[in-house]
């Protein structure tokens, strides 16, 4: 496992507010030792909870062909047949994947390809896993092309909590599939766009994982 690099300054912050916590509280106070030890875990759960978050685990990608690797850690909410408005113009299969805060948040490319497409949206910040957020919510879209031209759209979706986007693409990258493109931060989702002709690998409310599950198979 290793700490992402956007997680630096937050994990930076969280430690030193600790330890000052820990002096001021030592020097200052004289209390049984019981509850030095409740004061301890009570002022380590911030730092523990931003090194957990900013975590990226070491994994061997499960690298597919013809297979779309899920972009996220995360559960599915959605798999539907939706028109994508925003690129494609046409209808797709959409599978949604919901990031609670304890998932993983960084993003991973689903295939090998051309990033065709990049595209930030400002907006609000409704609870991820709503319809609604797909479009109201802050969000990056990314489009990557195959070399037989089949495009897979990806979209990262800020949530209630999350209040950032993190995405590395640029028009005209070649991207190799599980390799890493992005994060968010606290607790968010991602959409993914596929052809009709898909063959659908997952279902709503299975758990899939970074770099190895296969969400579809085109």
């Amino acid at each position: 496992m290793r700490l992402h690099k956007e997680g630096i300054i937050p994990i930076t912050v969280s430690l030193v507010l600790f330890a000052l916590c820990l002096f001021l509280y030592f020097h200052f106070t004289s209390l049984p030792a019981f509850v030095d030890v409740l004061v301890v875990i009570a002022l380590g759960v911030n730092p523990f909870l931003a090194i957990r978050f900013f975590r990226v685990p070491c994994r061997h990608p499960n690298l597919v062909e013809n297979g779309v690797i899920s972009p996220a850690d995360g559960t599915v909410i959605a798999v539907e047949e939706k028109e994508e408005t925003e690129y494609l113009k046409d209808r797709r299969i959409k599978i949604s994947i919901f990031m609670s805060v304890h998932n993983v948040h960084v993003n991973f490319y689903p295939i090998d390809g051309t990033v065709e497409y990049v595209a930030y949206h400002p907006g609000k910040y409704f609870v991820a896993h709503l319809p609604k957020s797909s479009f109201d919510n802050e969000h990056n879209t990314v489009v990557v092309a195959k070399e037989d031209g089949t495009q897979v759209l990806f979209r990262q979706i800020a949530g209630f909590v999350a209040r950032r986007i993190v995405s590395y693409p640029k028009v005209g990258d070649t991207v190799q599939q599980a390799t890493e493109m992005g994060m968010i931060r606290f607790g968010s989702r991602v959409d993914v766009f596929l052809p009709l002709d898909a063959e659908v690998n997952v279902k709503v409310g299975d758990k899939v994982r970074t770099q190895k599950t296969v969400l579809a198979y085109l």
